[in-house]
């Protein structure tokens, strides 16, 4: 089983997302933060869940998309998966170092 190590990047991006939606209903943001939690503890044992991001075309970096959000991680070795970013997916990655 690999271990999941969530950068700061990456912790942010889930509490904004968190706050943003709690605006609306606190509930349903509940219910989104707790469904990317729960997807993202799948990548431990299947670490090639996800897609290759499109952006990179690198087989290392790949993505979980949930909802409206892509989950970009990095598959470091067969041990550790690093969470880098959580970007709505209606924003671009450009801005992003994937490499």
């Amino acid at each position: 089983m690999a271990e999941i190590i969530w950068t700061f990047q990456a912790l942010e991006d889930l509490s904004n997302i968190a706050e943003y939606l709690a605006k609306n209903s606190e509930s349903y943001a509940s219910r989104i933060v707790n469904l990317i939690l729960a997807k993202v503890d799948l990548l431990a044992s299947f670490p090639i869940l996800g897609r290759i991001v499109p952006e990179s075309n690198i087989t290392s970096i790949r993505e979980l998309v949930i909802k409206n959000y892509r989950v970009i991680y990095s598959i470091q070795d067969k041990d550790v998966i690093s969470i880098l970013v959580i970007r709505h997916s209606s924003r671009p990655l450009g801005d992003i170092p994937l490499a």
